[in-house]
């Protein structure tokens, strides 16, 4: 049956075989990242909601972890950011009473950290991985686009904060984009910051599907290398390149019946990756998934569109 809540588990690069858990409604974010996934945000917004009820989450999530499936982490992420959801430290601490066997992790871009509550909220979790890509507020604009009232020296103190609070590993994710943060300037100054924050790793990340705006392109291996032996060279923390590379491939193929039921849809339509997830009845950060491996292996094609990419099937 189709899960409101509940996405994967999927193979994921930096999570291994990860549970997703969206406790969020489509593209509720204080940030509207230009190369998002998941496409543009909706609703760019900080205010805080109990956007469901939490039993309804939690219902689901029983319903897959009571089958003992093997994971390596149960993940909140999704089409949105999980701490906008008001009640996430309780559905936190469900999870961890009920199946202390599992792991629990946070993907989030950490605008939020700057709350004291929030921080709390999420102190229970096995794993943080926030996001921070520019540390100038200009530069911090034109990438992820946040939300009027939000400074990136906010997100910077309430990432310093977390690193205080809490004894868990903190993976902090960089999202280079060439001509834009990977010059000497921006690198030095995110070196002064990720040296205060004192993550537990750094992860420096590049665009390997359609991002929300067409322009984005991937960094290449060669600017990956260079930024992650610039900053290696001024953080004494490890810091590791998690883009994938051409010859990647996935470790969790596309099933048969999802493959042929993205060739039915996409035979003679261009759709946008939330089209497709409304279609398929698939959560759409499963679409992504499989259309990222359906476009290594040169099946679709992508073409651009005023609500972003757009997905068609490649003729034979």
């Amino acid at each position: 049956m189709p899960y409101k809540h509940i996405f994967g588990p999927v193979h994921s690069r930096r999570l291994g075989i990860s549970l997703g858990v969206d406790v969020i409604p489509y593209k509720y974010c204080p940030l509207n990242c230009v190369y998002c996934e998941v496409q543009r945000t909706n609703h760019l917004t900080l205010r805080r909601q109990e956007f469901f009820p939490p039993e309804e989450i939690l219902s689901e999530v029983r319903e897959i972890l009571s089958t003992n499936p093997e994971l390596d982490y149960v993940t909140f992420s999704g089409a949105g950011e999980p701490t906008l959801y008001s009640r996430i430290g309780e559905v936190i601490l469900r999870i961890k009473e009920e199946f202390p066997q599992y792991k629990l992790a946070l993907l989030t871009n950490g605008v939020l950290l700057k709350h004291p509550t929030v921080r709390k909220e999420i102190l229970p979790l096995d794993l943080i991985l926030p996001s921070l890509d520019a540390c100038h507020q200009d530069t911090f604009e034109k990438i992820n686009r946040p939300h009027p009232s939000i400074k990136v020296s906010d997100l910077i103190s309430g990432l310093i904060d977390l690193r205080k609070e809490y004894s868990g590993p903190i993976w902090l994710e960089v999202f280079i984009i060439a001509g834009l943060n990977d010059s000497e300037e921006e690198l030095e100054c995110l070196s002064k910051a990720l040296n205060r924050i004192q993550p537990d790793k750094v992860q420096l990340n590049s665009l390997d599907r359609p991002g929300a705006e067409f322009w984005v392109k991937p960094a290449g291996s060669r600017v990956l290398r260079e930024v992650q032996r610039y900053l290696s060279e001024r953080v004494n923390l490890p810091v590791e390149i998690i883009a994938r590379i051409p010859s990647d491939k996935d470790e969790l193929m596309v099933p048969p019946e999802i493959e042929k039921k993205f060739a039915a849809l996409l035979n003679d339509h261009l759709l946008t990756t939330e089209e497709i997830a409304k279609a398929s009845g698939l959560h759409i950060n499963e679409v992504c998934h499989y259309l990222r491996q359906l476009h290594l292996e040169h099946k679709i094609s992508i073409k651009q569109g005023e609500k972003g990419p757009l997905f068609v099937w490649k003729k034979s």
